[in-house]
């Protein structure tokens, strides 16, 4: 039997791949086994919907500092690093915000 975090991982990424479907994406793919080598992709690669490799993470808690607040987007980065973006799923597929 898998782990609790391991199953709370695995209902996660089929989630995810429910509603990449939901919103459009006409190709989602799960790797097996949450290794993406078996989508012949790196192993950190969960999910593919239309050639955009996906890793899903779930935790039980949000880093403050992660939260939207009354945000749309937050942007942030390492030390000497890229910078990334979060926000909500449907908006980064829509390309707009959502009401």
């Amino acid at each position: 039997m898998a782990s609790k975090s391991k199953a709370k991982g695995n209902r996660f990424e089929h989630e995810c791949v429910a509603k990449l479907k939901e919103l459009g994406f006409k190709s989602v793919v799960r790797a097996w086994g949450s290794n993406g080598l078996a989508l012949g992709h790196t192993e950190d690669v969960d999910i593919l919907a239309d050639d955009i490799k996906i890793q899903c993470k779930v935790r039980k808690t949000t880093p403050k500092w992660l939260e939207l607040g009354n945000c749309d987007m937050v942007l942030y980065k390492q030390d000497r690093g890229e910078i990334f973006v979060i926000q909500k799923l449907e908006d980064a597929v829509n390309g707009r915000k959502t009401k």
